[in-house]
Order: C-alpha cells, then structure tokens, then sequence
C-alpha cells in the first residue's frame, strides 16, 4: 500500500512539473507571437504616411498619389523648366554616385544613388501631369540633354575619384547644390504639387547631406558648404533624419 502511495505521488509530481513546463512554454511562445504582431504592427503604423525614408528615398507610389490630389493649376514657363532642370539634376546625382560606387564599393553611395533613383521618378510624375516632354533620352550613366550636366558629371566624377574623402565631398557638394536649387525652383512655383514634391525632394537631400558629412567626420575631413548658407548646413548637420508626411 505504501508502495502504491509512494508510486501515486511521484506520478503527480511528475505531471505537475510537465504541465508547468507545457504552461510556460505556451505562455512563451504566445509571448512571442505577441511580440511579433506588435513589432509589425509598430512598423506598419511607422511606415504608414511616410514619403521619406532612413535613407533620403522617397516612396514614389505614395507621393504620386499625394500629387494626384492636389487639383491641376495652370503651369509657367519658369516652372516647367523647373521641372525639366530637376528631373535631369536629380538624375546626375544619382549617375555620379554609381560611378563612385564602382570606383571605391562605399555602401553609401550605392544606397543614395539608389535614393536619388526615387527623386528623378518622382520629377518625371510630375512631367508627365503637365505633358512636359521628358529630357531624359537615355537611362545611360552620364548621358544628359543638357550639357551643362554632362559637363558637370565628368568634372564631380574627375574630382571623386582623387581619393575616397575628395569622392564623400563631392557627394555633399551634389546635395548642397540640390537643397539651393529645391528652394530656388519654390520660390518660383505656386503650384501646391510641385511644391509638395520639391519639399520632399529637398527632405531626402539634407538626410543625403546629413549621411555624407557624418562619413566624412570618420575619415577626419570636414566639409564647407558652397551653396547654402553656413547656418542652414550647420541645422542641417545636427538635426535628426527627417520623414515627411502626407499633406
């Protein structure tokens, strides 16, 4: 009869601590499905409006829809050649950076040409809105229509291919020269599209500027703004990735 009792209880204990080690095991794992589903959702609601990503990209299924919903205004001349000036701008900064990415395999130009690949479609949609012929002919690397774009292409590549601190500055000084530009080609539009499409552009360009002077700083250079202002590329620098939004 002992022997039984004996028997009875070690029975019992045993399947208590099997039963807890089951519990907790589903508890854990249903802990980490939790997590999961929050951590996607997280990220959704995160991703959810975003035209600007980590990397200066600009989500251009969403910022289309965004241009159209703004009603069609009439369009200038001056702004029209905003339009063509950027759309071929945007493609030359992505154009240096491939080359420079195949001169010295530094991810980041890979990662911004790739950003600035976002920027020139982004332009051409807005192109297309107006029914303004499109001046990129050719997708080829350092082809332009215009040939100061050309000719600016092989003088940053010239001049990136020195060294990799001349190529990191030469990629802050296509992004300088795009924020002037952007600002210069708003205060010569009323159209709240090409506004709303410019001010992105020029939110991924200072988190472009912002990644290349950060990289500069690890290779012990600095670097000088040569179209902005110096308290404009001082904020810049210190601020923190920008996003934007739906309007």
């Amino acid at each position: 009869m002992r022997g039984f009792l004996k028997l009875a209880v070690v029975s019992l204990i045993v399947s208590t601590v099997l039963l807890s080690g089951c519990v907790t095991q589903n508890m854990e794992n249903a802990q980490m499905q939790n997590n999961q589903i929050d951590y996607h959702q997280n990220q959704m609601g995160m991703e959810k409006g975003r035209i600007v990503g980590n990397n200066g990209d600009v989500n251009v299924s969403l910022i289309c829809e965004n241009i159209d919903a703004f009603p069609k205004q009439p369009i200038s001349e001056e702004e029209k050649k905003g339009l063509i000036e950027m759309r071929e701008e945007e493609k030359l900064a992505r154009d240096v950076y491939l080359t420079l990415y195949n001169k010295w395999k530094l991810q980041i130009f890979k990662n911004i040409a790739e950003s600035e690949q976002t920027h020139t479609d982004s332009v051409k949609y807005l192109l297309d809105r107006y029914n303004i012929p499109d001046p990129v002919e050719s997708d080829e690397v350092g082809k332009f229509s215009n040939p100061k774009f050309e000719e600016l292409y092989n003088k940053l590549v010239e001049k990136g291919s020195k060294s990799v601190v001349d190529a990191l500055t030469v990629g802050a000084t296509i992004e300088d020269l795009d924020i002037a530009d952007l600002k210069n080609w708003i205060s010569k539009t009323d159209n709240e599209d090409i506004k709303f499409v410019y001010e992105n552009l020029m939110r991924g360009s200072r988190n472009h500027m912002g990644a290349f002077v950060g990289m500069l700083e690890r290779y012990g250079a600095n670097y000088t703004p040569q179209y902005i202002s110096k308290e404009e590329y001082e904020q810049i620098i210190s601020s923190s990735m920008e996003r934007g939004y739906n309007r």
